[in-house]
């Protein structure tokens, strides 16, 4: 067995095996959260029944925060690689899950550690900020890391002449200088949901919803953040949502959010906005890979396991725990 789970593994990612279909798998779920002190970490951006099923859905800083304040013993981290990853890192002693070892992330790969300390090279006396979504490795590379919902205020805390690289997301980066006026040495990463959102379709919806709010994530593009009514994190974007009086937005990141929008005010209406695709929606096609079946074997079989290597654990921590100090401070 041990032979077909590696042989899944190296070839599809995950865990193959065929489920009792008599069996109710959310049932099974919580039992084997209990049976196996399981906590089960959930992005936004998961699919709604992966996000009904979770015991924590947010963003990277509020998983970051809940990965290392969990008591559980075995994380399952319904996300993308980077994210395990990251609660690993925060969580080292526990066994962290992925149900999918391929959800990986476009904005990750777009900056290869390697590359990135060629870069860091060329400028010795700058302070090197990363975007959360990013590899361990790049992390281990870091002073500080940070995700779009303290991304501003964590440069903001460090002295107006500190000089400092900011990466691997060019949009989040040109969102921060304009926010801080300092002046960041900016990586040429970005994300390809962020990226594809179409302007024309956006005005075109805009004029069919008149009422409509515009809001939007930092990592899209100048054009499509001038535009916005209200830009922030996923989780605030949906803060904004309950909060504003508004009864109609159009949406500008990926489409998973939209699930929680609803959940909270369900009078609203939510517009994803459209890429410039045939599609009426962006998904991430990585954090799609991830299902119901998948967690349920992930959990059965507590495989696809995310391991690292303890140099690169010890190195990594100490940048997200100064973001994760930074941000309790700051309230955050």
């Amino acid at each position: 067995m041990n032979a077909i789970f590696e042989r899944d593994l190296e070839a599809k990612g995950y865990i193959d095996e065929p489920i009792n279909p008599t069996i109710d798998i959310v049932a099974e779920i919580q039992r084997l959260k209990k049976e196996k002190n399981a906590v089960i970490l959930a992005h936004y951006y998961q699919e709604a029944e992966i996000q009904d099923i979770a015991d924590y859905i947010g963003d990277s800083l509020g998983l970051s925060q809940q990965a290392a304040k969990t008591d559980a013993d075995v994380i399952v981290f319904a996300g993308v690689h980077f994210m395990a990853e990251t609660a690993k890192i925060l969580s080292p002693s526990k066994k962290v899950l992925l149900p999918d070892l391929k959800a990986g992330c476009s904005l990750s790969d777009s900056c290869p550690p390697h590359l990135f300390a060629k870069f860091k090279e060329k400028y010795p006396d700058h302070v090197v900020i990363t975007y959360v979504n990013c590899t361990a490795e790049l992390k281990a590379l870091s002073d500080i890391v940070c995700t779009s919902s303290n991304a501003v205020q964590i440069v903001e805390s460090l002295p107006e002449d500190q000089k400092i690289i900011f990466g691997p997301d060019r949009n989040l980066g040109e969102y921060v200088k304009k926010k801080t006026g300092r002046d960041l040495v900016l990586w040429n990463g970005a994300c390809m949901v962020h990226e594809i959102f179409s302007q024309d379709k956006i005005a075109d919806l805009r004029e069919q919803f008149p009422e409509a709010k515009f809001i939007a994530h930092p990592e899209c593009e100048d054009h499509i953040l001038a535009e916005a009514d209200y830009i922030g994190s996923t989780s605030g974007m949906l803060k904004f949502t309950i909060e504003d009086s508004a009864q109609q937005y159009i949406v500008a990141t990926e489409s998973g959010i939209l699930h929680q929008m609803q959940k909270a005010s369900p009078t609203k209406t939510f517009i994803p906005a459209p890429p410039n695709n045939v599609c009426a929606c962006n998904d991430c096609p990585h954090m799609k890979l991830n299902t119901l079946e998948k967690l349920y074997n992930c959990l059965y079989y507590e495989r696809p396991e995310v391991d690292l290597p303890m140099n690169v654990v010890e190195r990594a921590r100490k940048p997200i725990e100064r973001m994760l100090e930074i941000s309790e401070r700051l309230g955050l």
